[in-house]
């Protein structure tokens, strides 16, 4: 028994110092947190600017708010005329004639009523005298009450100063059954706004867009509508001497004097006298020679070779024709009303009756005219649709028509055949309609040559005229 209690205290000492050294080294390894000075002041330092920010916006506000509201002042004020009073006088009687000296002699009345408040109340009627009291009672500080009751008279004086101005006093006098009561501009004065409102320009009404001058790639076409001039100018005019000499030679050759004329313009002879007589009798001869009587246009090539020079001398022979020697004479101007007086009565010539009306009003260019004629003479049949009657004022936005001003023709039928369904650019009427056209000489040749068909020159195609050809000048 000894031994094993010896041993017993022996382990129990042991586990003890185990233990003694497990919660030593357990507190060394504890995380040992510091807090710095510095930490310290800089979250005073923080704390201390929060509070004072706060401070001065508080302040701030106050200030903004009595700049907007003018009348939030008299509180402030009332408060301190209340404290400075108190502080300065405790006397009643005192801050009692104070504040009668500052008011008006009118204002005398209203500021009687707080003496009439302290009378006591008893059966006679008579005003009782103060008591005096006890010991062991206290005396009650009336001051406060007075200095209240006098601003309060003050600011009632204030009020019906204002109110017996004129423009209140008349504005309160219309109305004899309605209640007294304080406008509010009175209070609440007006003042200039802080922030002034933007001022901004009426916006500015929507232009159509042009295509020539807005859109992209698109060239801007400046068409200039004026009188022409003659298309047969004074140098370009056959003489008379000519004309019968060119008349007669053809004639006894049994050759149209067109023709003739229209080889030696398809030549290059521009003058008034494009040959002399030899000339005319050589080529007049050749001319009947080779069957131009049966086939004009093989007799022409016979004679250059060149198929070119065959079609514009076809073309110029079929406009002298249709305008006549005379014409090529004295100029087309001159023979406009014997063209109109011809294209009116020609059959082979359709023309719906506001075209008709056109002509017969002088509307209508010599030019048109003309190529009416010219595609009579060339096709044997033409129909017009429409000259200036009947047409819209503007072909596009912004562009007006060269039909309003006669320089314009719309054909609807050359031949015989429609234009609707023959546009076809294989030998179709269409096809040989503007070749004819874009044959005539310079001084004839058109701006506007408008189908479906597009051969150079002022021809261009036009998915609208499908159904006529339209030539302007």
């Amino acid at each position: 028994m000894l031994f094993l209690s010896a041993a017993l205290s022996l382990l129990s000492a042991l586990a003890r110092r185990e233990r003694r050294q497990l919660v030593l080294t357990a507190r060394d390894r504890r995380k040992k947190v510091r807090v710095a000075p510095r930490r310290i002041a800089a979250s005073l330092a923080f704390a201390t600017l929060f509070f004072a920010g706060a401070a001065l916006s508080a302040g701030a506000g106050n200030g903004v708010v009595q700049m907007i509201d003018p009348a939030s002042d008299s509180a402030p004020a009332a408060d301190a005329t209340t404290d400075t009073t108190t502080t300065t006088s405790t006397d009643p009687s005192a801050d009692t004639e104070a504040a009668a000296g500052d008011l008006t002699p009118g204002d005398a009345q209203p500021a009687a009523e707080p003496p009439t408040s302290a009378l006591a109340d008893g059966p006679s009627g008579q005003a009782s005298q103060p008591e005096t009291p006890s010991a062991g009672e206290t005396t009650p500080n009336t001051s406060s009450n007075t200095n209240v009751a006098g601003v309060r008279a003050a600011f009632r004086a204030r009020v019906h100063s204002q109110l017996n101005k004129p423009g209140v006093a008349a504005s309160a006098k219309s109305q004899p059954g309605a209640a007294k009561v304080v406008p509010a501009r009175l209070l609440r004065p007006k003042v200039p706004p802080l922030v002034l409102p933007v001022k901004t320009a009426p916006l500015k009404k929507a232009i159509e867009r042009e295509p020539e001058a807005d859109e992209p790639n698109v060239a801007a076409t400046v068409w200039l509508y004026r009188d022409l001039p003659d298309p047969t100018p004074p140098s370009r005019r056959l003489k008379p001497a000519f004309a019968s000499q060119l008349k007669r030679i053809s004639g006894r050759n049994h050759v149209d004097w067109a023709l003739a004329l229209a080889v030696l313009r398809a030549r290059g002879e521009r003058g008034a006298v494009p040959a002399s007589g030899a000339q005319l009798r050589t080529l007049t001869k050749r001319l009947a020679h080779q069957g131009a009587k049966h086939n004009a246009w093989t007799s022409v090539l016979s004679l250059e070779g060149r198929t070119s020079f065959a079609d514009r001398t076809i073309a110029l022979r079929n406009l002298y024709r249709a305008v006549g020697l005379k014409a090529l004479v004295k100029g087309f101007d001159w023979a406009k009303p014997h063209l109109e007086k011809q294209i009116l009565n020609d059959k082979r010539i359709t023309i719906y009756p506001g075209g008709r009306s056109d002509i017969e009003n002088h509307r209508v260019n010599v030019r048109v005219l003309a190529l009416i004629a010219y595609l009579a003479q060339a096709h044997g049949q033409v129909t017009v649709s429409c000259l200036i009657s009947g047409h819209r004022l503007y072909a596009r936005p912004g562009v007006i028509s060269a039909h309003i001003y006669g320089l314009a023709a719309d054909i609807s039928e050359v031949g015989g055949i429609p234009i609707l369904g023959h546009q076809q650019p294989n030998g179709s009427i269409t096809e040989k309609s503007v070749r004819d056209i874009l044959l005539l000489p310079t001084e004839m040749q058109p701006r506007q040559v408008i189908s479906l068909l597009g051969l150079g020159g002022p021809s261009f195609p036009l998915a609208n005229h499908y159904n006529h050809i339209h030539v302007g000048y």
